[in-house]
């Protein structure tokens, strides 16, 4: 079987003629077998008749009512089931006179029509029934077309979607390299010991990202694992006051990989910019009834100012455009500055006002951002999908 595009094509019209072949054989048979027909010639006349008009009708079902469907053109359908009427009459015709050599033109139209029964009310009331079978197989073709329509739609943007989460996927995994290689390089440039050891958490980490991560979603035990091997690296090369909780039962639960890493990264990058003594970056992890809370708290020296130019950097702006992309409903985004001398909030509310395709959550997410002038705290909801969860057996 040949394949286009990944997807196998059907045999070329075997099933489709099988099926009307019974359906136009369907009349004949029945009338043979019960001995209704009132004499041979008929009976063949007939048989003849549904197999001469076969690939007539075939070519209606592939070629006109695709037409009478983009055209919607009632009008057109109905002079199709007159024409295909008189085409039916004409062969008709064409075989009842082939069985009658030995008669007269005239005689012959005469018989034929006394044969059949052929009048201008027969005419009218074949016409509609004719009109009538055409009108229900388009309609089953245009409902067939939407529907089909309906579904390349939500394939292109499930594709979509899924086009631009591995696009930011491919940004985000570049910048994590390469804050900790620049890691690795600080530990070269101090001769350090740790290096090593640094090395082998690293590869860890690569073995993740190319291997685990090839999936729309991956276990949050694994995602968690991974954020450990990271921060035992931030550990071995600033030797801060780290704490690293896990909360909740997490076991089962899947996510989209990466949503965590850049709010962590971000902390440490805030938390050590700077030379200070009481450098410190709490981060905790809690699985709930029905949602995922991320917890990052970090020092901070910056002056408010910087530090609210500072709060999308490279990092935060590829996490947030991900939360946006897989969460799709609206998001808050508070961003709270404080002093002693007075108390400033300003709210960014970005709704997603374009209609989204396929995601992969259907629950809005809330991200707090907050500032003081010695610590920075990000907070993190994810409201999960009850197909989030993996059944174990």
């Amino acid at each position: 079987m040949e394949y286009d595009n990944d997807r196998p094509v059907k045999p070329v019209y075997k099933t489709e003629i099988f099926y009307w072949i019974l359906i136009f054989l369907f009349y004949p048979l029945i009338n043979f077998f019960t001995f209704f027909y009132r004499d041979i010639i008929f009976l063949l006349i007939v048989l003849l008749i549904s197999l001469f008009t076969f690939p007539f009708y075939l070519v209606y079902a592939k070629a006109v009512i695709p037409w009478i469907v983009s055209k919607k053109g009632l009008v057109w359908l109905s002079v199709a089931a007159f024409g295909f009427y008189f085409i039916i009459l004409a062969f008709l015709w064409f075989i009842y006179s082939f069985v009658h050599l030995d008669e007269n033109p005239l005689k012959l139209l005469q018989s034929f029509q006394a044969y059949f029964n052929f009048s201008s009310a027969t005419v009218v009331r074949e016409s509609l029934w004719i009109f009538v079978n055409l009108t229900f197989a388009t309609s089953i073709a245009y409902l067939k077309k939407h529907f089909d329509e309906d579904n390349l739609i939500a394939a292109l943007q499930k594709d979509n979607a899924n086009f631009k989460l591995k696009y930011l996927r491919s940004q985000l995994n570049p910048h994590f390299l390469f804050n900790t290689l620049n890691s690795i390089y600080s530990l070269s440039l101090q001769k350090s010991d740790k290096a090593p050891e640094v090395v082998v958490k690293l590869s860890d980490l690569m073995r993740y990202m190319i291997y685990d991560c090839d999936e729309e979603k991956i276990p949050l035990d694994k995602e968690i694992e991974f954020i450990g091997n990271y921060i035992e690296i931030e550990k071995i090369r600033y030797n801060p006051d780290v704490r690293f909780t896990v909360e909740g039962e997490i076991e089962g639960i899947m996510i989209e990989p990466f949503l965590f890493i850049s709010f962590i990264e971000n902390g440490f990058k805030h938390a050590f910019n700077n030379s200070y003594n009481d450098a410190f970056i709490y981060v905790t992890i809690k699985a709930g009834p029905g949602q995922i809370v991320l917890n990052v708290i970090n020092n901070t020296n910056i002056d408010l100012e910087t530090q609210s130019k500072k709060i999308f950097g490279t990092g935060i702006r590829k996490s947030k455009s991900l939360l946006e992309l897989v969460y799709p409903d609206s998001y808050a985004l508070d961003i709270i500055q404080t002093d002693k001398e007075e108390q400033r909030k300003s709210d960014l509310r970005i709704t997603n006002a374009k209609k989204r395709l396929e995601v992969l959550y259907p629950d809005s997410h809330t991200l707090d951002v907050i500032l003081s002038k010695n610590a920075y705290t990000v907070s993190l909801i994810i409201k999960l999908d009850p197909l989030d969860k993996m059944h174990h057996s």
